[in-house]
């Protein structure tokens, strides 16, 4: 395997993590919360979730553009 394409599965990976970290985190207490009192929730929650789909979309074209190249 290439570093490149070594690095895009670590992205993608990583990505999913940060979606899984996010979801438990929007569905905790204090997010609860923040959505009863702001309507949305909380920052961390949202950040993760968008960093972990940005992260899986860059790993995923990574990925898949290494792949046509060897």
């Amino acid at each position: 395997m290439k570093t490149n394409q070594l690095i895009s599965i670590g992205l993608l990976i990583g990505g999913i993590v940060l979606i899984i970290f996010g979801i438990s985190a929007a569905d905790s207490f204090s997010s609860d919360v923040s959505n009863f009192f702001t309507g949305t929730p909380t920052d961390k929650a949202m950040w993760m979730l968008i960093g972990g789909i940005v992260l899986a979309v860059v790993g995923l074209i990574g990925t898949l553009s290494t792949r046509g190249r060897s």
